[in-house]
């Protein structure tokens, strides 16, 4: 499926080696939140929902540099608007348990957020 002028958030964090397993239970639990109370259809809806984990590398543009200690997570949603990405963040901040810890394990890492970008390139 094409995501042809849908908005996406890509959140890119890479977290110390001690800040891993925070990482992760941060992630199992907003998965859990999101999959009970996002859109799936209409203005609002999530289209697409994914987490992915690895090494961060040494040279990032040779996959078979060493790792670093560091783990690389990267989140990317996309929404049929902004609306979705709007009622996302409103939401968060109302209803997810965990957004507090969330947001002290993002101050124990590097992060980049680019938030409701609209995608000017997608395929199938």
């Amino acid at each position: 499926m094409a995501y042809h002028d849908k908005v996406q958030i890509t959140l890119i964090i890479i977290a110390p080696p001690d800040q891993v397993a925070e990482g992760d239970r941060c992630f199992k639990s907003h998965g859990s939140w999101m999959e009970s109370t996002h859109y799936r259809t209409g203005e609002k809806a999530l289209l697409s929902y994914n987490v992915s984990k690895g090494p961060e590398l040494s040279n990032p543009a040779d996959p078979n540099s060493s790792p670093t200690d560091n783990t690389c997570f990267v989140l990317t949603e996309i929404y049929e608007s902004k609306a979705g990405v709007l009622d996302h963040f409103k939401q968060g901040n109302e209803n997810w348990g965990d957004v507090q810890a969330f947001i002290k394990w993002l101050e124990k890492c590097k992060i980049t957020l680019v938030t409701g970008s609209s995608i000017f390139n997608s395929l199938w």
